[in-house]
Parts: structure tokens; sequence; C-alpha cells
């Protein structure tokens, strides 16, 4: 039988780094922050406590990557998806479903049991205010991307802006029950007016 070649150093450290970072999310989407304690996270991704705290030595430095991993690996998903969106009118619609979908799922619960836990804890809260003003801003440059609009125009910002934090505000609402219908019917017609509002702000 042929030996079987080892997989290098390098990668198996970053295969354990992702597995913990992945587990993270996990745990605090379902037991919270009080639950989520190295130990748990490590037995979920089932490696030693010692391999988890070599990568993270602390809690709020393994919860804090994990938030950001995932964050960045949907963002990056969602861009991935932009040829697939349809042009004309229903693109607008398309978009702001795309962004509701960044605030709803496990990653989102995870980020609020992050931000209630950073509001009575000051050294969390400062590296979960860093944390949150990055995730913010390359949201809203992908939402700019996305629908294809000048931020220079007068009012342009202001009504991406508030389709991100509308999409917030109906994510937390979703938390305690499944309020989806709802939320379509919301979303429907905020995208006819993001429409009408961005329609001479976009990008030839």
């Amino acid at each position: 039988m042929p030996d079987v070649p080892r997989t290098p150093q390098q990668d198996r450290s970053r295969v354990t780094r992702r597995r913990l970072l992945e587990a993270a999310i996990e745990c605090l989407a379902e037991v919270g922050w009080s639950g989520s304690t190295v130990a748990v996270v490590a037995e979920r991704a089932g490696v030693s406590r010692g391999a988890a705290q070599h990568h993270f030595p602390t809690r709020e430095d393994l919860v804090t990557s994990a938030v950001e991993y995932v964050s960045q690996e949907r963002l990056a998903l969602l861009r991935s998806h932009a040829a697939d969106l349809p042009s004309g009118p229903g693109r607008t619609q398309a978009v702001v479903d795309m962004i509701e979908q960044c605030y709803t799922g496990p990653v989102f619960r995870a980020a609020i049991h992050l931000w209630v836990a950073a509001s009575s804890d000051e050294r969390l809260r400062e590296r979960v205010l860093r944390l949150e003003a990055q995730v913010g801003r390359e949201t809203h440059r992908l939402a700019l991307d996305l629908l294809g609009v000048d931020e220079s125009v007068p009012g342009v910002r202001e009504a991406v802006q508030a389709t991100l934090d509308m999409a917030r505000g109906l994510g937390l609402a979703n938390l305690l029950s499944d309020d989806g219908k709802r939320r379509a019917r919301v979303l429907r017609q905020w995208a006819v007016m993001l429409d009408v509002a961005l329609a001479d702000a976009r990008v030839a």
C-alpha cells in the first residue's frame, strides 16, 4: 500500500483554525457568549483546548475572529454572485434580498450575542466596535457596487445606509419568531422606493 503524503504543518494549522472559527460561530448562535468558552468551542471543532489556545489565546480573540472571518466569507460569497444578478428593474429587489441575507441566519445571530456581551465588557466592546465598523464599511461598499450607484450623488449614501439599517432591524425581529412573510413584504416595498430614490445616481 503506497504511503499517503503527509499534510504540511501549515495546511494542518489552517484547517484547525478554520474549524475553530466555524465552531465558534455555531456555539455563539446556539448557546450565546456565556456558553461559548474556548473549551466548548474546541470540543465542537474536534481539537484539543491547547491547540485552540495556540491559535486564539482568549475567548475574545476566538469569537471576534470568528465573526470577522465568517462575515468576510459571506461578503465574498455575495460579491461572487454579483454576475448572477438581473439587470433592469429587478436588480434592486435582488440586491435588497442579498443584503437581507447578511442579517439573517447563524452569523448574524452570533454577532448579536457578541454585541450583548460587549455592552457590559469594555475591553470586548472596543474590539467589537472596530469589527462592526470594518464589516459595516465593507457591506456598504458592496451594496453600492451591486446597486451600481454613485455615492457622491446627494442622498445616495443615506438611502443605501437606510437599507442596511432596515435589514439589520428586520433581522433582529426574526430572532424571536419566523418573520419571513412580513419581512418579504416590507423588503418588496422598500426595493420599489429605493429604485426610485436611486434612479438619477446609476453609474453608466
